[in-house]
């Protein structure tokens, strides 16, 4: 199945005919900009909440989806709360 790269964020063709695809492409672009806002890298991000380097990568790129739980630590961290993310 092919993928299809936008600002980072990877999806197949099926994965883009999804509902919600669109709402949830813009949270991981939220997702980017509070990490780089809090001044982190995605491997700082992995040591502080004991994830792989891999899993956070694949989560931003939208290979993974995140977890509600996950979503919240990672909320907690940047210093946002999960509104920010959610706004449209």
């Amino acid at each position: 199945m092919g993928m299809r790269q936008e600002s980072g964020i990877r999806r197949s063709r099926k994965a883009r005919t999804a509902p919600f695809q669109d709402t949830y492409d813009a949270i991981l672009q939220r997702l980017i900009v509070a990490r780089q806002e809090a001044g982190l890298n995605q491997r700082e991000v992995s040591l502080k909440l004991g994830f792989s380097h891999s899993f956070l990568s694949k989560c931003e790129t939208g290979e993974r989806r995140i977890d509600v739980m996950e979503f919240l630590q990672l909320a907690e961290l940047y210093g946002k709360s999960p509104e920010f993310f959610l706004k449209g």
